[in-house]
């Protein structure tokens, strides 16, 4: 079975109330998988495809999954998560989506569902799409 990412979402934009705080959430959390560290742009902080900023209302409730390399990393996410500020909404294991789904669930400083999933070995087509722009 084969999947396609990297399609559907070009950004996901949070706000937040206390940006410093997420911050480091965010930092730890991409740093346990592997992941290059938040860019910070003053008053907004950009991951790849994920932005946080201070406003009103703050994102609350959401789902959002990072994709993880191995069960190692799970485990990883869910410990930097838990240090930096993160509650635990679902330690690592095995859940029942589907055979080899595994993930850890962590609320963030706002109350957002974060979680890391591995879904079994996997073999990339790619690290990652490059986007060139072109000139019109």
């Amino acid at each position: 079975m084969s999947y396609h990412v990297g399609r559907l979402i070009d950004h996901v934009h949070l706000k937040v109330k206390d940006l410093p705080a997420s911050r480091r959430f965010y930092d730890a959390v991409l740093d346990a998988l592997g992941l290059p560290p938040a860019q910070d742009y003053g008053e907004l902080i950009e991951a790849d495809e994920l932005c946080l900023s201070h406003g009103e209302p703050v994102t609350s409730g959401l789902h959002l999954a990072f994709q993880a390399a191995d069960r190692d990393a799970v485990h990883r996410f869910h410990a930097a998560a838990l240090t930096a500020g993160g509650r635990d909404n679902g330690a690592p294991g095995e859940r029942h989506y589907h055979p080899g789904y595994y993930g850890a669930f962590v609320l963030d400083p706002d109350g957002n569902n974060i979680e890391a999933v591995c879904h079994g070995p996997i073999e990339r087509s790619a690290p990652s799409v490059v986007i060139t722009r072109v000139k019109s």
